[in-house]
């Protein structure tokens, strides 16, 4: 399996590395996106060969710096039962801002004005080269790799206005942990792809990447329709059913609680939480 990682070691530029268990091999310099995966990036991370660094003696940086999010709401249908929301004919679309993008281990720093902030586990898609009007067949040609994220959501700010303001609830800064890799599609066995989310300690959300209504052909075919797809693009691909708000009683994100988001065969996000003062 081949897991590219961006990382700092103390006082020093960040790297590009491969992830080997519990170590990392030195791949170079990174750019300012952190890891592309595409053929070039994929190949200079296999012949990685420069200082191996324990894991524990790092900084991990979020994998990649995503020029758009492009992210997909009421994707898993367990999430669309328990919003008692309708079907959807086609895919829910909504931007997350790149500056609340953080690493995998990073605090989620919540807003002093947000009551209700919420967890969304996903597994996360990544762009590998440039696409216009990506036909379904070809999709998986633009797609580098697969990693974790938890597309944190102010409900608050989400809710509060006729028009739902997503962009803004879910954008704040340090919503969208993501990592602690990006793992190779090939590497990945599709039929093993989970989503578990747990607060705290306890299983929150529990998917499979079968169970989306739309999968990743029909979705990039659908985002490429007029939006070109850019190296490092990152969609965050849809919740399960089990999140915060929709429980009773709701549970949200408390001051010193850790969230962790594991994607099957790519990595866990390990995320305390913590409300401004």
């Amino acid at each position: 399996m081949t897991q590219a990682v961006h990382f700092t070691t103390s006082g020093g530029l960040p790297r590009i590395g491969r992830l080997d268990g519990d170590t990392i091999t030195d791949a170079g310099p990174a750019t300012p996106q952190g890891f592309i995966p595409d053929q070039e990036g994929w190949d200079r991370v296999a012949a990685a060969s420069g200082p191996v660094h324990a894991l524990t003696e790092v900084t991990l940086l979020p994998p990649v710096r995503p020029g758009k999010i492009l992210a997909i709401g009421l994707n898993y249908r367990s999430h669309v039962v328990e919003t008692n929301l309708a079907h959807p004919d086609v895919p829910v679309v909504f931007a997350k801002f790149p500056s609340s993008v953080t690493g995998p281990f990073d605090e989620i720093v919540v807003p002093r004005e947000e009551t209700r902030p919420d967890y969304e586990g996903e597994v996360g898609i990544v762009i590998a080269k440039r696409g216009y009007r990506i036909p379904a067949e070809k999709a998986w040609d633009y797609v580098g790799g697969f990693t974790a994220v938890n597309d944190v959501s102010g409900r608050r700010a989400q809710l509060e206005t006729p028009m739902r303001q997503f962009t803004l609830g879910k954008s704040f800064d340090t919503f969208t942990p993501i990592g602690p890799a990006i793992v190779s599609v090939e590497a990945v066995d599709l039929d093993q792809l989970t989503v578990q989310t747990r607060l705290a300690g306890e299983l929150v959300q529990d998917g499979h990447f079968r169970d989306l209504i739309f999968d990743v052909p029909a979705l990039l075919e659908y985002l490429s329709r007029g939006v070109t797809l850019e190296p490092g693009d990152l969609i965050p691909t849809g919740t399960p059913g089990g999140v915060g708000d929709e429980r009773t009683p709701p549970l949200y994100l408390r001051d010193g609680d850790v969230v962790e988001v594991s994607v099957g065969g790519v990595g866990t996000l390990r995320n305390a939480v913590r409300k401004e003062l």
